[in-house]
């Protein structure tokens, strides 16, 4: 649905428009009655997308935390990035209060994009059960799909945690947590840290000892709870206006041969697969704390 008034749709209009569309899984349902263990069906969505949770408790996925370029609707050839000055660069004018002012400007091309795949074994005949296959489709094969992608933004070839030119932060500061100190940290160079990516076991752990997580959501950052973060560090920044998601903008689900050790037994598997790749705009915006 295209927006005229230059507002973003409501979670409500969202769900509300989902239920018009026929889901994944039901697309796959149809094929699988016409193809059977042939069927393949490829879609022009990215379908990590493509559903809403009904969990009560929303646990979003690090894509969330991102502005997606959709490069099947929006081509592009290139992408701006900064970099902070190097040694020995000329003094540039108010730099001292603006460091952002000494930064320099680079494009690079669209970096090529990264497969992000899922597999699950499919129960002997669950295909006979269109309703029941749809939402083990829907619910385990595409909510597997959506931690494979985790690992792609934050892990993989490319993700956040090995791109270069992101400081790691170690000192609290004054401020009582490496946390605080990195959205302060973000501020002084222009920016907003707006977004956290965190392991649960220190989510429920700072919980647990005072607000910080409670004040940090009241403060407006948005926090990505997820396993994909080893315990004890945390990925700070401004997601907002530092970084982008480039993403095909499609997908395909269809019963292929898994890798040899995927699963502990034979049996008939269903692939899904995406295609994306993330980008820093604004490295000195973004920070690996060590909590």
């Amino acid at each position: 649905m295209q927006r005229t008034d230059g507002m973003k749709q409501t979670m409500a209009e969202v769900v509300a428009q989902r239920k018009t569309e026929m889901s994944p899984g039901r697309m796959f349902v149809e094929a699988c009655a016409v193809k059977g263990l042939e069927a393949s069906v490829e879609y022009d969505v990215t379908i990590t997308d493509s559903l809403t949770s009904s969990r009560r408790k929303p646990r979003y996925p690090a894509r969330n935390m991102l502005k997606v370029v959709d490069l099947s609707r929006d081509p592009r050839r290139y992408y701006w990035h900064e970099s902070p000055p190097r040694p020995g660069d000329p003094e540039v004018n108010d730099a001292g209060l603006r460091r952002e002012a000494a930064s320099r400007f680079h494009k690079s091309p669209v970096p090529e994009l990264h497969p992000t795949t899922a597999w699950v074994q499919v129960p002997p005949d669950l295909w006979e059960d269109a309703e029941t296959f749809e939402s083990f489709i829907n619910y385990r094969l595409i909510v597997r799909l959506g931690t494979a992608e985790n690992d792609t933004i934050i892990r993989g070839r490319g993700g956040l945690l090995n791109i270069p030119g992101i400081a790691r932060m170690t000192s609290e500061g004054p401020f009582g947590s490496t946390i605080l100190a990195a959205c302060n940290e973000a501020e002084q160079m222009g920016g907003t840290a707006d977004g956290l990516i965190i392991n649960p076991v220190d989510y429920y752990t700072f919980m647990g000892n005072g607000r910080l997580m409670d004040d940090l959501e009241q403060n407006g950052m948005f926090i990505v709870r997820t396993r994909l973060v080893d315990p004890g560090t945390a990925i700070v920044g401004d997601f907002g206006h530092g970084a982008l998601l480039f993403d095909a903008g499609r997908s395909v689900i269809r019963f292929a041969e898994p890798p040899p050790g995927t699963f502990a037994e034979p049996g008939i598997a269903l692939m899904a697969e995406i295609y994306e790749r993330v980008v820093i705009n604004l490295p000195t915006n973004f920070f690996i704390v060590n909590l």
